[in-house]
C-alpha cells in the first residue's frame, strides 16, 4: 500500500518536472550564471548587484509582458521598440521634473501605448496585414513621430517621484521596480491561466480557425492582445525615464531583439499556443545575467555584442532540442 503511494507521488514528482523542464533548466541556468560570476568578481553576488541586475531585468520583463501574449497568438511585435522610445520621451517632455505631473503622464502613455498597440492589432486581426509587416510599419511611423515631437533631442527631466519608482528602494531593501514587476507579472501569469481571456490566447494561437469556430472572436481578442502590448511597452519606456533621468532616442531598439529572444528562450513557441510569463521571466533575468558576465569579464564592446548573439543563438537551440 505504502509502496503505491509512493509511486504515485514519484510519478506526479516525475510529471510535473517533464512538463516544466524548459522552465526547472532556465532557472538552474541562472544559478550556474550567478557561480561563474561569483568566480569571475566577488562582489557579484552581492544584495546590491542582485538588485541591480534584477532592476534592469525587470524593465525587459514588463515590455516583455505584452510580447509573450503577443507570441502566444502567433504573431509577433517589432514596434515594441518605437513605443519603448515614444513612453521615455514623452514622458520626461510632459512631466519635465514636476512631481505633480507624474501620475496622469503615467496613465496617459498606458493608454497612448494601448491606441498605439490597438493598430497594429486591428492591422492583422482586421485587414489580415502580417504581422511582421504591420509592427514594423507602426514601429517607423513612430519613429517619425518621435523624430517630429522632439526634432532629434530628448527634453524634459523626470520627476523626483519617477526617479524614486525606477531607482528607489522600499525600506531600504527592495527596489520598487522589482516590487512594480513582481506585482505584474502575478497578474500576468493568473490572466493567461486562470482567466477566460489566457485560455482564448492559447486557443487563438494553437489553431486559429478552430478558435473561430468555437464562438471565440479571435480578431478582438489579437487586437486586445497588441494593444497590452503597446501599453507594456510605453509603460517600460515610461518608467526607464526615471532610470535615465533624461530621455534619450532610439532607447528602446535593443529591446525588439531582447524581448523576442527573452519570450523564445522562455519556453513559449513562436508558432504559438505553447508557453507562459513564468518562463518569459526566468528568460529575462538570463538575458541580463549573460551581459553583466561577459561586462565583468571585461570583453570589449564588439566582443559582448559577438558572445551575446552566440549564447543566445546556443540558449535557443538548446531549448529546440529539448522540446
Amino acid at each position: 500500500m505504502n509502496r503505491n503511494i509512493i509511486n504515485i507521488e514519484d510519478s506526479k514528482i516525475f510529471n510535473f518536472i517533464l512538463k516544466n523542464k524548459i522552465i526547472i533548466f532556465l532557472y538552474f541556468s541562472i544559478l550556474v550564471l550567478f557561480i561563474l560570476g561569483t568566480i569571475l568578481s566577488r562582489g557579484f553576488i552581492s544584495y546590491d548587484h542582485v538588485l541591480s541586475i534584477l532592476r534592469i531585468a525587470s524593465f525587459l520583463g514588463i515590455v516583455s509582458m505584452g510580447q509573450t501574449i503577443v507570441i502566444l497568438t502567433g504573431g509577433i511585435d517589432l514596434s515594441v521598440g518605437s513605443l519603448i522610445t515614444m513612453g521615455n520621451l514623452f514622458t520626461c517632455m510632459f512631466i519635465n521634473g514636476i512631481n505633480s505631473n507624474t501620475l496622469w503622464v503615467l496613465i496617459v502613455m498606458i493608454l497612448l501605448g494601448s491606441l498605439f498597440g490597438s493598430f497594429n492589432g486591428f492591422g492583422i486581426a482586421y485587414l489580415k496585414i502580417p504581422p511582421l509587416v504591420m509592427t514594423l510599419a507602426l514601429g517607423s511611423v513612430l519613429t517619425g513621430i518621435n523624430l517630429i515631437f522632439t526634432r532629434g533631442a530628448g527634453k524634459g527631466l523626470a520627476s523626483p517621484i519617477l526617479r524614486y519608482i525606477s531607482t528607489g528602494r522600499l525600506f531600504d531593501f527592495i527596489s520598487l521596480i522589482i516590487l512594480i514587476w513582481a506585482v505584474l507579472s502575478v497578474f500576468f501569469i493568473l490572466l493567461l491561466n486562470s482567466f477566460t481571456f489566457g485560455r482564448k490566447i492559447y486557443y487563438i494561437g494553437a489553431n486559429e480557425k478552430a478558435a473561430f469556430l468555437s464562438g471565440i472572436k479571435t480578431n478582438l481578442i489579437k487586437t486586445l492582445a497588441y494593444s497590452i502590448s503597446g501599453a507594456t511597452s510605453s509603460l517600460t519606456g515610461a518608467l526607464m525615464a526615471g532610470y535615465t533621468v533624461t530621455a534619450f532616442l532610439g532607447i528602446g531598439n535593443e529591446y525588439i531583439l531582447w524581448s523576442i529572444t527573452a519570450v523564445v528562450i522562455g519556453g513559449t513557441s513562436l508558432t504559438g499556443g505553447k508557453g507562459g510569463y513564468l518562463g518569459t521571466i526566468a528568460g529575462c533575468i538570463l538575458l541580463v545575467l549573460i551581459e553583466s558576465i561577459l561586462t565583468v569579464a571585461q570583453i570589449p564592446e564588439a566582443g559582448r555584442r559577438i558572445a551575446n548573439g552566440l549564447l543566445i543563438l546556443i540558449l535557443i537551440s538548446i531549448y529546440f532540442k529539448k522540446r
